[in-house]
């Protein structure tokens, strides 16, 4: 179809299906190849063309005094019809046709607008981009063609494949669908697509494939089949396909065969408005649909224009009309003069030309749905408005060499993409075109969604839309009260390859499958995942811990030996009850102080040593609590002076006893006087001394110290006094203990001194219960762990202390209170008295 113009736009359209090529012996001269199978569509998009051009030649405000004309051209889908045809537009080379005025300098086209196909489009825009000749399609989705290198004279008002794949990425996201199948067609549609799906959707991190699979042009029975298969077994209850309407025609037909239900499909724009999947045999499979569809628009006046259009009666054989004939035969059923051999006979009409449009249901009229013709509108009218810009450049102030500007008589195709790359304006529905640095328009998709309705007719419902503005980025809005689920829940499908990791556990992913499919391990202890899905387990701080579901982390539990706990309560009890025993047995002796028996053997020392008890049994009180810097310091200093001021009591005692002993002898007077009151008081306090001089070392070199152990539990934090110094703390020990084995030992010596004199068998007694305690303390202090070493330390500190309390002052509190009678002189000092 052409219009003569004083410029002229190119246009590739699908007027026909099919086509059929000459003999090619070269034995005569080739004939041109025959188109046959009109498609409506494709025609109503070339007469949306038509129809953009010539609403701006009758508007005065875009290039006024400028007359756009048009040719058009069938590419028959096939590469070859296509790429001819726009050689043809470019060199001039096809049908004459008369101009009105001659454009001396000016290329035969200025532009085209197409093709309708990647693959074509690819090939074509490779040889244009050679000389520079802007070509703008309307439905070459290949992201492939956004490369500048390659195509640097490509523009399309259709958003790429890129960001269709992102949109259904975007949709992936939105339900939770993290594992889908992918199918495609064996072209560069398919092709480029599945690259940009697999890329973008390992870098988003949304999901994966379960399966890939090329569908095979045409008919293949044994290659369908194993598809099918394919996802009849996969667990993938989501497929996406990246192909035309011709292949899901022969997909579908397997996909009957075998009864796969249960599919949420999810179309590529190429199929999404297809009519002829959208019928009663195939809704059971396909009802639910989810498309992406090119961006519906509307055209005011377009359909008045359709229903202008005529049939030429006088030049049915000229190629100017031969489009419009052809739509006519096609749509009323008729054949122009002269019919074919047999029309008439066999009952055929013969078309007159008046038929009337509006009488024949043909979706030729149907305007409703306008979504390839809305992007030949746009791709008309950018055009228009850059050569619009072109021809408003004020001279001297020019984009080109020398501020120079193009002219309509001596315009260069490279000139126009200059203005093509900057045009930016708003439709007449409100959508802005614009060009971005690789060509593509601001990309918007509408969602779409395949209906069954009740009655068994089909509805492709708009469900949301998913757009890129300038300013907010990639957005994708559905509506989801409006989609309709082939499903008996009438909920979307759940499709994933496995379920979601709870808080509390990780990831890890399944040898040799895709990083969707993994198992879900518990974590650690001491490790927490709060988050769904979580790769790493984290670990908690260091003064927390897990809890048991492994989702936070918590105070570790703090365990020290508490005043309030039952074995506190117990160890706090006894030793204030052994502190009032020997404040009782204290006052006891202070009462009966002039008695014999408290006289007997220096009453000063029994005094001191009940003294040195009652600090025994306090100090266990300082193993009991909570670990302080002052408690840890004081506890064993007082522990360690406290029980060698009281084994240092009971040594001075046994040595007075022996000296006493030794002076009742003939001639052993003398020994006596080394043992008087000051030198028992002076005795005493040089042994202590010696135990508060190891303790200042220790303290000062070494200071124990709280510590917050978790060695022993990994839950717990275990508050206890380090010793600091081991060295020290075992000097102290060693020195209580060389002073309990002297005692013991002189004790044991005297043991069979008269009963008058001998205090020494209770000596003797207690130092044995002393030694024993102390002997078994160290392995059991070593071995407990946390509070239990406290316990362990206050048991040996209460069990001694009691040993010497009862061993020692056990016997005379027995006589002052129980046998009065034997507290006398004559009874202490006479032999052979009845006890």
């Amino acid at each position: 179809m052409h219009k003569a113009g004083d410029v002229v736009l190119g246009g590739l359209f699908e007027i026909h299906f099919f086509s059929v090529f000459p003999d090619l012996s070269f034995t005569s001269e080739p004939q041109e190849p025959t188109c046959h199978g009109f498609d409506v569509l494709g025609f109503r998009q070339a007469q949306t063309m038509a129809f953009a051009i010539n609403e701006i030649n009758r508007n005065s405000n875009l290039l006024p005094n400028v007359t756009l004309g048009y040719s058009m051209y069938d590419n028959c889908v096939k590469l070859g019809i296509g790429f001819r045809a726009a050689l043809s537009l470019v060199s001039g080379q096809g049908e004459e046709f008369i101009l009105d005025e001659s454009c001396v300098g000016a290329p035969p086209v200025l532009g085209i607008v197409g093709d309708s196909s990647s693959t074509r489009t690819i090939a074509i825009s490779t040889v244009l981009g050679l000389y520079r000749v802007p070509m703008v399609s309307y439905f070459a989705t290949c992201s492939c063609l956004s490369d500048r290198q390659k195509f640097p004279s490509f523009f399309r008002t259709i958003p790429s494949d890129a960001f269709q794949v992102r949109a259904m990425i975007q949709i992936l996201k939105w339900f939770g669908w993290t594992w889908a199948g992918l199918l495609i067609s064996d072209d560069d549609y398919g092709l480029h697509a599945a690259r940009s799906f697999q890329s973008d959707l390992a870098q988003s991190g949304g999901g994966c494939l379960a399966y890939l699979e090329v569908l095979p042009w045409g008919n293949d029975p044994a290659e369908l089949n194993r598809i099918v298969d394919i996802m009849k077994k996969s667990t993938a209850r989501v497929v996406i396909v990246f192909a035309h309407e011709s292949h899901m025609i022969y997909l579908m037909e397997e996909v009957m065969k075998q009864n796969v239900t249960g599919l949420q499909w999810i179309a590529s724009e190429a199929w999404t408005a297809a009519a002829v999947l959208q019928t009663p045999r195939l809704m059971p499979y396909l009802g639910g649909t989810l498309g992406i569809a090119i961006r519906r628009g509307e055209i005011a006046g377009l359909k008045d224009f359709l229903l202008r259009i005529r049939p030429d009666l006088h030049h049915n054989n000229s190629y100017g009309n031969n489009m419009i004939n052809q739509f006519w035969e096609d749509t009323f059923q008729c054949r122009f003069a002269p019919p074919p051999a047999g029309w008439v006979e066999s009952g055929g009409a013969l078309c007159t030309g008046d038929e009337d449009l509006e009488n024949v249901e043909t979706e030729f009229l149907d305007l409703s749905n306008l979504r390839p013709e809305y992007n030949v509108y746009k791709a008309v009218y950018a055009l228009a408005y850059a050569l619009d810009d072109m021809l408003q450049c004020v001279p001297g102030r020019g984009p080109f060499s020398g501020s120079s500007c193009a002219t309509l008589q001596r315009l260069e195709p490279w000139q126009l993409v200059y203005y093509l790359q900057k045009v930016n304006f708003t439709t007449p529905f409100g959508d802005q075109v614009s060009f971005d640095e690789n060509g593509d328009a601001l990309p918007i998709y509408d969602i779409m969604n395949w209906q069954w309705l009740p009655d068994g007719q089909t509805k492709v419902q708009t469900v949301g839309a998913v757009k890129k503005s300038a300013f907010k980025g990639e957005e994708l809005t559905i509506d989801e009260d409006k989609i309709f689920w082939n499903f008996e829940s009438k909920e979307p499908p759940y499709s994933v390859c496995s379920e979601s990791c709870p808080p509390g556990t990780r990831m890890a992913r399944k040898k040799g499958e895709p990083e969707c499919c993994f198992d879900c391990i518990p974590c650690s202890e001491g490790k927490i995942s709060n988050n769904t899905d979580s790769a790493e387990c984290k670990s908690c701080p260091e003064d927390f811990w897990s809890n048991s579901q492994r989702d936070h982390c918590v105070s570790k539990k703090i365990e020290f030996l508490s005043y309030h706990e039952p074995l506190g309560i117990c160890l706090k009890t006894t030793s204030l009850l052994g502190t009032s025993i020997c404040a009782v047995v204290l006052g006891i002796f202070i009462y009966h102080r002039s008695t014999p028996i408290v006289r007997a053997n220096n009453s000063e020392l029994s005094f001191l040593l009940l003294v040195s008890l009652k600090l025994c049994f306090l100090c266990s009180l300082l193993f009991i609590g909570r670990p302080k810097l002052l408690t840890c310091q004081l506890r064993h200093a007082a522990f360690g002076i406290s029980f060698v001021l009281c084994v240092s009591c009971i040594l001075v005692k046994t040595m007075v006893v022996l000296a006493v002993f030794k002076a009742s002898k003939p001639g052993g007077g003398a020994s006596l006087k080394w043992f008087g009151a000051v030198q028992q008081r002076g005795t005493v306090l040089v042994l202590t001394s010696i135990q508060a001089a190891i303790c200042t070392t220790w303290l000062v070199t070494s200071s124990p110290a709280p510590h917050k152990n978790t060695q022993y539990h990994n839950d717990k934090i275990v508050y206890e006094c380090v010793v600091g110094s081991t060295v020290g703390f075992a000097v102290l020990l060693g020195y209580i203990g060389l002073l309990a084995i002297l005692s013991f030992l002189l004790a044991f010596l005297a043991r069979n001194l008269p009963d008058n004199f001998n205090e020494t068998k209770f000596i003797t007694f207690s130092m044995l219960i002393f030694c024993a305690v102390w002997v078994a303390f160290v392995p059991a202090y070593v071995n407990s762990p946390g509070k239990y070493a406290d316990a362990v330390e206050v048991f040996a500190i209460l069990a001694s202390s009691f040993g010497l309390l009862v061993a020692l002052f056990g016997p005379k509190c027995y006589i002052i209170l129980l046998r009065p009678e034997r507290n006398t002189k004559k009874a202490i000092m006479g032999r052979g008295i009845t006890k």
